[in-house]
């Protein structure tokens, strides 16, 4: 009962007046976190309203009805959540009903009067706007049944009732415990370390350690990644440095989740290339280097530029000095010279360009063979790997999002150059196309091309290209599909989900749920938790998609049955899907909708990749990690250059923490205000 009543709850999409415990109908709820507060009167209304201060006092108490009445409605929903979390599930329920207004004037008013705005009411919404009543010398007054009804709604949670709403200091408190309990250590330093790990991280013990010493706190094991047995030794490794540094680490896995990706392309032709470097002025300064082996396993030679697969023995006949003849792809003659031979094989430079194929014939040149130095020995190249092909796609072109078992092809033409045959790609997940709508859009390789579906069907989708690059945009295997448009009936967990749920139950600490899309989603893993005897297990849901982001405080309100519980912010996925230019809005979002539940949030994707890819972050990236001190937790990506940026991301955190807690400067004392003081006063 309490589960339909929380899926009646948040449909709303108007609040056009005031509410009170008795005309609220429960098919018209809370909040759609996506969309646009709703006024509740004109501007002329508000403009001339706001000139009195009974008027601004009016507005506010009419917002407080909203809460209370909302909380009374929500009744059953609060008395389901354990006792310790009734009362930010209760403050969750008042910030959302103060975010259906739009008070942007408003408090523009209490500044002007001299009283705090309510812009950082996150933790205790009801308390700050009673403070601010207070000093209007309007006291609170709510409806007489609502307010009984939000009584017995959060029982004696915290040993008070919550009539007044929770104070500042125990939304701090909560969220701190919140906090500790999910990432360990102590919550009122800089934020919690996520670093994801490596395949190196299994055999190399060293690097495990030496994260742990930079500043990691929780490890990341993406189940999409690796086996069972390379997860185990990641853990133990870390087990061992913990018991060295002294200090311990949670360890977080990641579902893989439902991947929609673009499906295997044709095989290009077998051809390859390789060029020497040359001057501006087209002189070779550097040849390029080849090694030539039979053994594709075999240790290359160092500084080699490409490995050329030979068969046969014919290869050992050469020597050091001798030159190997042949033509290549383009009907071009080209010789090698060769430098070194072993049992693995030889290496060779060559100074000029040349394109090779499968059975290439190549001839061995040594005046050691015959009289008249011509060549006696001759051999084949390959077999050549296959070569990846990509899909070119320019604006008003037609894409075939097809089955996976039909291998992608690039677009044919005819003689004349049109269009005989559209591109094609399958769908690792065709289950997708019943949900499929025209009219909905298709976004490939992170966003990087986009299409509107003009045709669908169980078998495929018709889809028109609308964003390319100027000159085309290739699309190659294994890219994210995304369809921001389209409710899709796929389950969160699937069958890999659930077996890597087995280890994740046995060996972590925090399930990190990819692909949830709603609070059955929810209630689904912890039953499998559940029947695992790991109903304790802290869960982070990735909030990676639209329809996430659109029912957060739906989810936010179910995860709270768990024990410890926190909220992932997937910038990568999520920009796709919410649209780039959104992202920096709806992170915002997520911050403050978390935090008025109480709920840790991890900062994740792409935060200081330059640093880990190369060693060097970009100024951008640096102010990212600046606004990331604002989680509770911020997430490092893989990297060779990973250790130093986590030292890198620790001196960021640190120095932010003493400047800015969540929303709220903390106004430490500055040096630059020292020396302007001291230089004006002497």
């Amino acid at each position: 009962m309490v589960n339909n009543q929380l899926g009646r709850l948040f449909r709303i999409s108007n609040f056009p007046t005031p509410m009170n415990a008795s005309n609220i109908d429960p098919e018209e709820a809370l909040f759609d976190a996506g969309g646009s507060p709703t006024d509740l009167s004109s501007q002329a209304e508000l403009s001339s309203s706001l000139d009195d201060g009974d008027e601004l006092g009016q507005r506010l108490q009419d917002i407080r009805r909203d809460m209370a009445a909302l909380q009374a409605k929500a009744e059953p929903l609060l008395r389901s959540l354990p006792p310790r979390r009734r009362l930010s599930g209760a403050n969750l329920l008042h910030y959302v009903a103060l975010r259906r207004h739009d008070i942007r004037d408003l408090q523009e008013q209490l500044v002007v009067r001299g009283l705090s705005s309510l812009g950082r009411c996150e933790r205790s919404v009801k308390a700050n706007l009673d403070a601010v009543l207070r000093i209007l010398g309007r006291p609170p007054a709510v409806n007489a049944t609502a307010d009984k009804a939000e009584g017995k709604a959060v029982d004696k949670a915290d040993g008070s009732e919550m009539g007044g709403g929770i104070s500042f200091s125990a939304g701090r408190e909560l969220l701190r415990v919140n906090t500790e309990r999910l990432f360990g250590g102590n919550a009122d330093r800089e934020p919690a370390i996520m670093v994801t790990m490596p395949p190196e991280a299994a055999v190399d013990r060293t690097l495990v350690r030496e994260l742990l010493e930079a500043g990691m706190t929780v490890m990341r094991i993406n189940c999409a990644h690796d086996e069972p047995s390379t997860w185990s030794a990641m853990i133990a490794n870390l087990r061992s440095a913990e018991a060295s540094v002294g200090r311990r680490c949670r360890v977080a896995m990641d579902l893989g989740g439902p991947k929609i990706r673009t499906g295997p392309i044709v095989e290009g032709p077998r051809v390859l290339k390789w060029k020497p470097q040359r001057s501006d002025f087209g002189i070779v300064v550097q040849p390029a280097r080849l090694w030539m082996t039979p053994n594709a396993a075999a240790q290359p030679q160092p500084d080699c530029d490409v490995v050329v697969p030979v068969t046969g023995e014919w290869w050992k006949a050469a020597q050091p000095g001798d030159r190997l003849r042949f033509t290549d792809a383009a009907g071009r003659k080209r010789t090698l010279s060769v430098l070194h031979v072993d049992e693995n094989g030889m290496l060779a430079e060559a100074r000029k360009t040349a394109y090779v194929t499968d059975q290439t014939r190549v001839e061995i040149q040594s005046s050691a063979v015959g009289d008249d130095g011509t060549a006696t020995v001759d051999g084949t190249l390959g077999p050549l790997p296959p070569r990846s092909t990509r899909l070119v796609l320019h604006v008003d072109d037609v894409l075939l999002i097809t089955e996976p078992a039909l291998a992608g092809r690039p677009a044919s033409r005819d003689r004349d150059g049109r269009l005989s045959e559209p591109a094609t790609i399958g769908c690792t997940l065709p289950e997708v196309f019943a949900s499929v709508r025209a009219g909905h859009r298709v976004l490939l390789d992170d966003g990087k091309i986009a299409g509107v579906v003009e045709q669908a069907n169980d078998r495929q989708l018709r889809v028109k290209i609308t964003r390319a690059r100027e000159k085309g945009q290739r699309l190659g295997e294994d890219k994210g599909i995304n369809f921001p448009d389209t409710d899709l009936q796929l389950p969160a967990l699937t069958e890999t989900d659930l077996n890597d749920l087995s280890f994740i139950a046995e060996h972590a600490d925090l399930v990190n749920f990819s692909f949830v899309r709603g609070p059955d989603d929810v209630r689904q893993l912890r039953r499998h938790l559940e029947r695992l005897g790991r109903i304790d297990l802290g869960i982070i849901l990735k909030i990676e998609n639209r329809q996430a982001f659109e029912t957060l405080p739906r989810l936010l309100l179910e995860v709270m049955h768990s024990d410890q519980a926190g909220v992932m912010i997937a910038r990568g996925d999520l920009a796709v899907e919410c649209g780039w230019e959104r992202l920096v809005e709806v992170q915002e979002e997520i911050l403050w909708m978390s935090e008025a539940a109480h709920l840790p949030v991890v900062w994740a994707t792409q935060v200081l990749e330059g640093s880990a890819k190369e060693g060097l972050p970009s100024r951008a990236e640096l102010t990212d990690a600046g606004v990331a001190a604002r989680a509770e937790c911020v997430m490092l990506n893989k990297g060779p250059h990973i250790v130093d940026t986590v030292r890198r991301l620790h001196d960021i955190l640190e120095r932010m923490q003493q400047h800015q807690e969540k929303k709220r400067p903390t106004f430490r004392r500055l040096h630059i205000a020292d020396r302007l003081f001291v230089e004006a006063m002497t």
